[in-house]
Order: C-alpha cells, then structure tokens, then sequence
C-alpha cells in the first residue's frame, strides 16, 4: 500500500510514523526546510521536538510528487487550509481512492465537514474521518491510544482500519460521520472554556460542570445536524473531550488557560506554531446553532471571548448557568 499524508504538522507526521513501517508512506510537508530535515534527520522538531521519525518515512515539499502514486490519502492540514490543498492536488490524484481526514473543524463560511469539503472537491472518492482522544506526542512515546474510522460505508471504514491501525494505535469503526465530525471539531471549544475555569484557578467543579455541560450542548446540535447521541458517549465524544480538556499538551486548553490569565488572544497566538482549531470552531458554533436553534450557552460565551466581546473573566460569570433539569443532551 503507497500512503500519503498531506500536512506534516504533528498529527500529520504522527500517523506518517505509525504507517511507514508497514507501508511506503510519503508526507508532504508545506515548508522545503522540513521536508528537508524529515529525509535527512528523522526528526520534525517544529512540530514533536525530541522524537526521532521512522528512516522508512519520506518527505517532499513537491504536492504533485506526494500524491500521484498515491492509493490511501491521509489529509492533516487545518481547515482553512483543507480545499485549497486538496484542490491544488486534485489532477495528481488516483480515481476513486479513498481520503481520509485528520482534520477537526469546519470551513469557514460554508460551514462544511471536512469529509463534506472532501466530497466536493473530489466526488466519487469514498470521504472518510479519523477522529478520537489523541494526543500526538502520547502516541508517538508509544501509549496505548484508541480512534474512530467513520465512513456510512463500513467495508471501507474495515478497510482503512486495517490500514492505519497499529501496535498500540486501535481504531475502531463508525457510521456516523456527522457525529464524530460535530464531535471532534466543537469538543476545541470546550477545551477552550476549561482552559479559562484553569487559568482563573476556580476548581476541578468548575471545569467538570463546564465538560459536562459542554457534551450536552455538542450532542444537542449533533442530533440537529443528523449525528447519533450514543456516537457523543464514545471516543468521538466524550473520550476526545475529556483528552482535550485535561491534557496539557492540548493546543486548545493551552489557549483557553492563558485567557484566564488575562493575556490577549493574538498575543497568545503569535506564539503558537500550531493551529488551535477552537478559535475558528467557536464562530462555526455559535452560527450552526442559530441555524439548527440549538441552545449552546457555553460555546456561545466563548464566541464572544475570541470575537472580543467579553474578557475571559465575564465569560466564568457567564458559565455559571441557570439551575434546570439535567439530562442528556438536554
């Protein structure tokens, strides 16, 4: 099997390791230094500083040359980067191959899936998601680590699970796409509100009432757009919430934290190498749940953190929320 893996940021690189030594496997990294320094040094220290690569993993700079011996697509980039990539590589790639995206987050705008901007750009490829608790650097030290394969067609979801499966990787398969799209992109923003109740150092409470409520509101607008409540019980849902939420190594948490410590949001963000997805998935939030009507107090009070409307200290006030009945997803 000839994989290639589009984006080689961290969850980029970290899936390219795990394939390459079962399969050739090309990634394509966006910057000529770091394609560079993959070939020559087995590392990618931009992005996993002190982990050493698989000599097996090849990386070019050159789109074209990645994927136009291609038979899995792997695509790693951020979303606002997601059609443009994929259209630039459109004419180099393989009739009917399947395409599998890393990516958690919507388009702006249009506020389409990823497998949704997959289907678009490439119709007549089967359009799969990969989404779960993990953190890449975990993965990469070896910990054991759990995903999902969604697709509605599971003789290809079985297919790509044997694929990309591996040692202590496992994943498992779902046909619920919308539901662990929704999921996976929306639980940043949750991240994000934790990240806040732990920089302002309000309790362990604060931030599991927050996780709790928010896995409430991101099975209510799933269920709206289509998704399956039991997929927001499974790794799509709570599993990669509470890894978001808790670990310090989330891009998203980090964010929120040094909000509640009362630094500015492009301060915080000048300093990132990577792409905190929570930013833009907060506006996607708040605009999907005025489409659906769909009630997401939490999300809609970090809407209004990264639009500037209120500091991360109003945002606490306002995540104290009214008492009601508790239920889920109500």
């Amino acid at each position: 099997m000839r994989i290639t893996v589009l984006g080689a940021g961290s969850w980029g690189t970290t899936v390219a390791s795990l394939v390459a030594k079962r399969h050739a496997t090309t990634l394509w990294a966006r910057s000529p230094s770091i394609a560079l320094e993959i070939n020559e040094n087995a590392t990618n220290e931009s992005y996993l500083p002190g982990f050493s690569l698989p000599r097996e993993l090849t990386a070019t700079p050159d789109l074209e040359q990645s994927v136009v011996a291609a038979q899995l697509l792997v695509v790693a980039v951020p979303s606002h980067a997601f059609r443009h990539t994929l259209e630039e590589a459109k004419a180099h790639i393989h009739p009917w191959i399947p395409v599998v995206s890393l990516t958690k987050g919507f388009e702006q705008g249009s506020l389409l899936r990823m497998t949704q901007v997959i289907g678009d750009v490439l119709p007549g490829h089967p359009a799969v998601a990969l989404t779960g608790p993990n953190i890449a650097r975990e993965i990469m030290e070896g910990s054991a680590a759990a995903s999902v394969i969604a697709t509605p067609d599971l003789a290809v979801a079985s297919a790509v699970q044997q694929v990309l499966g591996r040692g202590m990787f496992r994943l498992y398969t779902n046909h619920d796409v919308v539901g662990c799209e929704v999921g996976g992109a929306l639980k940043n923003v949750v991240a994000i509100a934790c990240g806040i109740a732990q920089g302002l150092s309000v309790g362990d409470n604060t931030r599991a009432a927050v996780m709790t409520r928010g896995l409430a509101e991101l099975t209510r607008l799933g269920q709206a757009m289509g998704g399956e409540a039991p997929t927001f019980a499974g790794l799509a849902g709570m599993g990669d919430l509470i890894a978001t939420c808790v670990s310090p190594h989330s891009r998203n948490r980090h964010v929120g934290e040094q909000l509640g410590r009362g630094r500015p949001l492009a301060e915080i963000m000048g300093e990132m190498t990577m792409v905190a997805e929570g930013i833009s998935a907060a506006k996607t939030a708040y605009a999907l749940a005025e489409r659906y009507q769909v009630e997401m107090p939490v999300c809609s009070e970090i809407y209004r953190v990264v639009t500037g409307e209120a500091s991360a200290s109003q945002t606490y006030r306002g995540l104290r929320l009214p008492a009601g009945h508790e239920s889920l997803p109500g």
